[in-house]
């Protein structure tokens, strides 16, 4: 797995690709103003503190926008399928997939995982 979080990561992304591979869900959190963050980044979007560390997410949050893609894009992903940006219990928004029955924005969801052969698990997430 070590190559193949090589080949999709880079230096600011590798820390979430590796929980991922222990199917762990981060985030950044500024360790001088508290802030929580994603996608991952250098600084601190909320005072440019260079002071960001990851930590885990709880894995729990609300669906703040959801649609349906009718469109084969990719043969891993066959269509329908929901994608959807769910709003962290962090604060954070994550652009992800929705599986499962009943999503609706404003739903409640809970973490989950999807498999890919050879490389780390994508983070999905099912209505709770």
């Amino acid at each position: 797995m070590s190559d193949a979080i090589e080949t999709i990561a880079d230096p600011t992304t590798e820390p979430f690709w590796r929980a991922c591979a222990e199917r762990r869900l981060v985030v950044q959190r500024c360790g001088d103003c508290g802030h929580h963050q994603f996608y991952p980044r250098p600084f601190c979007l909320a005072c440019q503190s260079l002071g960001v560390e990851w930590v885990e997410s709880r894995g729990e949050g609300t669906i703040y926008s959801l649609t349906t893609v009718r469109i084969p894009v990719t043969p891993e992903l066959p269509p329908p399928y929901q994608v959807a940006i769910v709003e962290l219990a962090e604060g954070p928004r994550l652009l992800t997939n929705i599986e499962g029955e009943g999503a609706a924005i404003g739903g409640a969801v809970r973490l989950g995982w999807r498999e890919r052969d050879g490389l780390p698990p994508l983070p999905v997430f099912t209505p709770a």
